[in-house]
């Protein structure tokens, strides 16, 4: 008996079978051509008769006392339904044609899961074989009687009505997944709940189309929509006790796709019909077929030909026949083969696959045969050129799915976000078939990973525990292109790097490495890196300002210089900085260097400086109290590195959208840098000529002597009731002219609390090994060294300097609140006098010749020879004599050099 139709067999017309299991009806595997999303479900098949026009002679078939009815049949039902016609008188009828739809019932008892054969049972008794050949003849007589009623009854009686009732469903709009690459058009992950790309189907690879035809319906260019021989046969296979056979064309399988009928049912199947040739009427074949290729599921959550093809080959079909990387006629036989039975039905069919096993690739290789016989019998395929191995696919995935195991996975919401603020609906993301272009570099993305990873051998991060965690963050400071993100080792976790809940929690307190703003303020209101302040001044509460436990200060704790409090991380100036210009200049200069957020005052939330949320700050805003998101610190120093010009950190480079005609990617939105200068150049490059002192300073120079800004920070744990003088964050930023990058580490446990709640507990952090607070000069420090010497190797990144230095505001600013120097009297010597001090002249050499202080007169700083020569000649004894001597000798040493110790101080 023919099999046409069978989800067993190679030879069948695909049944729809949804995937994973599902059916074209809700949740039952069939074998038809599948479009849900995959389900399990249990086995089923469905009964049908569709209707068309009649030639009767000269005028319209029309519906005369009686109504012709269809009864509506469950499929698999142990008991025999039959459909009953009403009378009906026929008329004059206009010229027209037949066009009856098949009927699929399946007989009881043939199957119990689609494509697996039912019970067997013991040999038979003659007796019962005779009986069974009776019951054959009177099958075979009543199959006839069923088909001419078919054909003659249904298909006229009662088809004006119903086809005038059926409305046209309008061509359906398939959702397409929305694809992300990196900066090199590597994928990374996807948005949308279907893997589907629409494709034009002028474009589609030929064998692709012919393979499809030749597997789903072969007449399909010959037929009106509805296959009359096919539904004759199967109409006589069925009623005849045959297997279950199907008839559905290419445009029935879309009709029903399109109208989402999803019932089981005779009406269904007549609507099925009735849909199908009033598509027929009003789109062409071409047309017909390109809808059904790009709505059709092949498994592996593939919807569509395209998807379908970068899913088992890796290869587009819009690259011709005959090209380079083409789709082949096997791979196209062998993709059209799938559509029958996508998805293996546990305990039944195992699908055609080849990659769900060896039955499953058996059943591939006699559909693939029966695909390819076709299209040799069409003329489609030269039977020379036909081939005569099976295609091997690609290994299943998880699918996109993979990225929520990678650090990567936290930038999806920046992506979302971004993509909102182009005005792309989130309709569009996950339905429109976008091409998003990230800044993403892979290679510095590499080294952030192998940084921050603990089971790194080479990672600092190796040499802490388990609960320590690190944030890093590298952005491009020419453009603001986010070139690096880490924020956790998978995607679903908390991002330690950004905000999270909405934006509504999140950041760490930057400590030090937050007064690259402050001076950012002070040097815009004209205060000088030679301004002095007083260590010994009393705040409102009659306290002087911490630094960090240190007593014994490397300058006049009554008149220390701005730029020595810098480089060794004093907080007193910054606190009367604050002071004195107002905290909201602080943040007012943060802002315009990239922090976006910042927690308020007393653990308030989380405030959006853009938005022009306002919250109370108090002067600790100088040195980093309040909580700011890694990636924005990274933005403000790549502001600094960047001469001054801040560009938005962002992710997305270029989104593009298929062109529906030509299939090809065009443009469509463009990256938003929102590029500004925001401080002036003079006071970038005195701020530069500070800042590139500090990784030198504190021993984490790059390799190479590549030049490099940067500011170390270190924040209290948050319960010092708990753990009093400990250290609970710290950090780095700095930069090159190609990479800006902050690093941050913390150290954390989750701890249940008495009403059962979990929750995160912060623990001090702490160097390896002892009791010593860990600052962010240290681990900190050496993850950001590390990180830049492999991203700067990784991208060839040239040696590049920053700008000139450049000495801006005054001295005695009003900010300043050092106490003045004393006055020293000079004497006056004679010409010839070579014994004379004027000026401090020899105690003045003695600095230039030991340590090169840069600021004059200053003990234990590095800078030039000359400057050490001025400031003993400019400061006299006090700056040029011993204090000069020694801050050439050893501090000097010790600051230009490797630090005296392998861990700098706090801060």
């Amino acid at each position: 008996m023919n099999s046409y139709g069978d989800n067993s067999s190679a030879r069948a017309r695909a049944q729809v079978p949804g995937p994973s299991g599902a059916s074209d009806d809700e949740d039952v595997p069939s074998g038809r051509a599948s479009y849900l999303h995959p389900a399990t479900g249990r086995p089923a098949g469905s009964a049908s008769v569709a209707a068309a026009r009649a030639s009767v002679g000269a005028g319209r078939a029309s519906v005369g006392a009686g109504r012709a009815s269809v009864g509506s049949a469950p499929v698999g039902s142990t008991t025999s339904g039959r459909a009953a016609v009403g009378a009906a008188s026929v008329g004059a009828a206009t010229p027209g044609r037949a066009t009856v739809a098949r009927a699929a019932v399946r007989p009881a008892g043939a199957m119990d899961e689609l494509g697996a054969p039912g019970a067997g049972g013991p040999p038979k008794s003659e007796a019962a074989l005779k009986r069974a050949k009776r019951r054959r003849r009177a099958n075979i007589l009543t199959a006839a009687a069923a088909v001419l009623v078919i054909l003659l009854g249904t298909g006229v009686v009662g088809f004006t009505w119903f086809y005038d009732d059926v409305d046209l469903v309008a061509p359906k709009v398939e959702a397409q997944t929305t694809v992300v690459f990196d900066a090199t058009g590597k994928k990374l992950m996807t948005f949308g709940t279907q893997n589907r790309s629409v494709v034009p189907e002028g474009k589609i690879n030929k064998f692709v189309k012919d393979a499809v035809v030749a597997a789903e319906d072969k007449n399909f260019y010959d037929h009106g929509g509805i296959d009359m021989k096919g539904i004759a046969r199967a109409a006589w296979n069925n009623f005849s006790g045959g297997t279950t056979q199907g008839a559905s064309t290419i445009t029935q399988q879309y009709a029903r796709h399109a109208a989402e009928m999803k019932e089981i049912s005779y009406n269904r199947k007549l609507r099925e019909a009735v849909l199908a040739r009033k598509l027929e009427s009003d789109y062409k074949k071409p047309q017909i077929l390109g809808l059904y290729l790009n709505a059709v599921y092949f498994g592996r959550g593939a919807y569509g030909v395209e998807a379908a093809a970068q899913t088992f080959f890796r290869k587009s079909v819009l690259t011709p026949v005959g090209q380079k990387g083409a789709i082949t006629a096997g791979e196209a036989a062998l993709l059209a083969s799938m559509i029958k039975q996508p998805e293996p039905v546990e305990g039944g069919h195992p699908g055609y696959d080849p990659a769900n096993g060896e039955e499953a690739t058996q059943q591939a290789l006699q559909r693939w045969n029966y695909t390819l016989g076709n299209m040799v019998e069409k003329g489609w395929l030269n039977p020379a050129d036909r081939p005569t191995e099976l295609p091997k696919v690609q290994k299943k995935t998880n699918g996109s799915s993979d990225i929520d195991s990678q650090p990567l996975g936290k930038i999806k919401k920046y992506i979302a976000a971004e993509l909102k603020a182009m005005n792309i609906t989130e309709k569009e993301l996950n339905e429109g078939g976008l091409r998003v272009h990230t800044t993403i570099d892979p290679k510095v993305q590499k080294a952030a990973e192998e940084v921050a990873d603990r089971d790194n051998k080479d990672s600092p991060m190796s040499e802490l525990a388990k609960t320590y965690k690190t944030a890093i963050v590298a952005v491009d400071p020419n453009n603001g292109r986010v070139l690096a993100y880490y924020g956790g080792p998978d995607g679903t976790g908390w991002d330690y790097a950004g905000l999270n809940n909405n934006w509504t929690e999140g950041g760490r307190p930057p400590g030090s490495t937050f007064k690259i703003y402050t001076l950012l303020a002070a040097l815009k209101a004209g205060v000088s890196f030679k301004t002095t302040f007083d260590s010994t001044v009393k705040n409102k509460l009659g306290k002087t300002i911490s630094n960090s436990e240190r007593q014994n200060l490397k300058c006049d704790k009554v008149r220390c210089p701005l730029e020595m409090s810098t480089i060794e991380s004093y907080n007193f100036p910054f606190y009367w900085i604050a002071d004195g210009l107002g905290p909201d200049k602080v943040l007012d200069a943060a802002h315009d260097a990239g922090i976006q957020h910042i927690r308020a005052a007393g653990g308030g939330k989380i405030l959006n400086v853009d938005k022009g949320e306002k919250g109370n700050f108090d002067n600790e805003i100088g040195f980093g109290q309040y909580e700011v998101p890694v990636i924005e610190h990274a933005n403000g120093i790549a502001t600094i590195a960047n001469d001054g010009v801040y560009n938005k950190a962002h992710f997305i480079q270029k989104v593009e959208k298929r062109d529906p005609k030509s299939g090809e990617f065009k443009p469509y939105k463009v990256e938003k840098r929102d590029r500004k200068q925001a401080f002036e150049k003079d006071i970038i490059a005195d701020l530069q000529g500070v800042l590139k002192q500090i990784p030198g300073h504190n021993g984490k120079a790059l390799s190479g002597g590549r030049p490099a800004i940067g500011k170390t920070g270190t924040w209290e744990a948050s319960d010092q009731e708990k753990y009093p003088k400990a250290n609970g964050d710290a950090w780095m930023v700095g930069a090159t002219k190609q990479i800006a990058a902050a690093v941050w580490i913390g150290n954390e446990k989750l701890v249940k609390g008495k009403d059962g709640i979990i929750r995160t507990e912060q623990l001090p952090i702490k160097i390896p090994g002892g009791d010593r607070g860990m600052t962010g000069g240290s681990y900190p420090a050496l993850v950001w060294k590390k990180f830049l010497d492999a991203a700067s190797d990784a991208i060839d990144a040239p040696e590049e300097n920053f700008l000139p230095r450049v000495f801006t505001g005054s001295a005695d600013n009003e900010i300043g609140n050092g106490q003045p120097a004393p006055v020293v009297e000079q004497p006056t010597c004679g010409i010839f006098d070579f014994n004379c001090q004027q000026n401090g002249g020899n105690n003045g050499n003695n600095g230039n010749n030991g340590g090169n202080p840069t600021v004059p007169g200053l003990p234990g700083f590095p800078g030039n020879g000359n400057d050490g020569n001025n400031g003993g000649g400019n400061d006299g004894n006090n700056g040029g004599g011993n204090d000069g001597n020694n801050g050439g000798g050893n501090d000097g040493e010790d600051g230009e050099g490797e630090p005296t110790t392998t861990l700098p101080g706090p801060g």
